[in-house]
């Protein structure tokens, strides 16, 4: 099957590919996959340039900020953004919590919520993983006890990306500890601002400040912070998982990479020898499995969206693409530093650098992408059982 776009839908890729070429710097080759102060604060300024075209959100109601997008639309948008390698700083709540206000939230959650997104002022965190609760996540720990109109939270939350920055974080916490683990779950919006949370950032093995751990010390938290149904948040929980996991036009910063790579194996020579590296079969029958992997990532991607276009919220199929290209980056990071050779272990600007060494910060920085969202070997579970009806062991 051959998928095209319609004549409107590419006039629409070619008007957001030059707002791009018009907003972001002249020869910019993206952000550093560290976060620090000036990328983060140069994102937040890019996001103030997106919101007067409603294009932080587009797919999202007309009344929330959005534009009532298609989602094909939105693929097209999210591709041409990813190729251009444009700084998004808030994908937890355009990508995952969005969303499930609007699934779940009630029209006051809706209206004190989703319009600060979609202006480009409020940023949001994710607050799932615990010390001891990672894989297994319906076991964490996080307490939260009604007290009046009130919830009080304690507990730690870690692995938080951008806490440091952010200005609220959607937490589960465990509201009824007698109950089976997935049943006594709730779903909270918290003020990062409240007295009693502490963030202390990570040093990851990149060198950046990513991600943090968040400490929650009796942090009241009013009852219009509960999402959904008391004790129910861990089934709005996977929905949130869900919608992380899609990976909606996430193929095309891949693209954009393996591109650089395929140039720079045509046009660069090998020490001390006259060939190109692009002379050797093994270098070019490892680019072209990369080039086969990815329109396979491309293609499951397309059939997420296809379900979303539908109606339909991707339970296993999410769970597919996502272990697919957490592993897909892995791998073309990893043939890349062994085109480079020596060279594949510096980063930065310096001469000896290739290609600003993306490949080299990408194999440091990808090994966390088969962790981060789920597991590669739980997304493998998930797909055993609901895609393919296989038994628990």
């Amino acid at each position: 099957m051959r998928f095209a776009f319609t004549p409107q839908q590419e006039a629409f890729r070619g008007e957001v590919n030059d707002f791009l070429r018009g907003a972001l710097p002249a020869g910019w080759e993206g952000a550093d996959n560290a976060i620090d102060d000036e990328s983060y604060e140069f994102g937040r300024q890019f996001l103030k340039k997106l919101a007067p075209k409603h294009w932080i959100a587009p797919a999202w109601p007309k009344q929330y900020g959005g534009l009532e997008m298609d989602v094909w639309d939105q693929v097209i948008f999210n591709e041409c953004m990813g190729y251009a390698r444009a700084p998004i700083v808030n994908t937890a709540a355009v990508g995952y919590l969005g969303p499930t206000i609007i699934l779940y939230g009630t029209e006051e959650q809706k209206r004190q919520h989703l319009p600060g997104i979609t202006a480009g002022d409020v940023v949001w965190c994710q607050g799932y993983s615990e010390p001891n609760s990672g894989s297994d996540l319906a076991s964490l720990q996080t307490r939260a006890v009604q007290d009046g109109d009130d919830f009080i939270i304690n507990g730690q939350k870690i692995w938080t990306s951008q806490a440091h920055y952010a200005d609220w974080m959607f937490v589960l916490a465990r509201t009824d500890p007698e109950a089976p683990k997935h049943r006594g779950i709730s779903y909270f919006l918290v003020d990062m601002k409240t007295p009693g949370i502490t963030v202390r950032p990570l040093i990851n093995m990149a060198g950046g400040e990513g991600f943090n751990e968040v400490f929650f010390e009796n942090v009241r938290v009013p009852r219009s912070g509960l999402l959904g149904e008391l004790n129910r948040g861990w089934y709005i929980a996977t929905t949130t998982l869900d919608f992380e996991r899609s990976s909606i036009g996430g193929t095309s910063q891949a693209l954009r990479s393996l591109e650089d790579l395929t140039r720079f194996a045509k046009t660069e020579r090998q020490a001390g020898a006259g060939t190109r590296i692009w002379d050797r079969p093994a270098v070019r029958h490892a680019i072209a499995d990369l080039w086969i992997d990815l329109e396979m990532a491309r293609l499951l991607s397309y059939r997420v969206v296809s379900m979303q276009a539908r109606g339909l919220v991707p339970n296993y199929e999410a769970s597919i693409i996502k272990v697919f290209n957490s592993e897909y980056v892995q791998r073309q990071a990893r043939v890349g530093i062994r085109i480079m050779g020596l060279y594949g272990g510096l980063w930065g600007e310096g001469p000896w650098a290739k290609l600003h060494g993306r490949f080299s910060k990408s194999y440091v920085t990808s090994v966390g992408g088969a962790i981060a969202g789920g597991t590669s070997e739980i997304q493998r579970n998930i797909i055993a059982q609901r895609g393919l009806g296989l038994p628990r062991q």
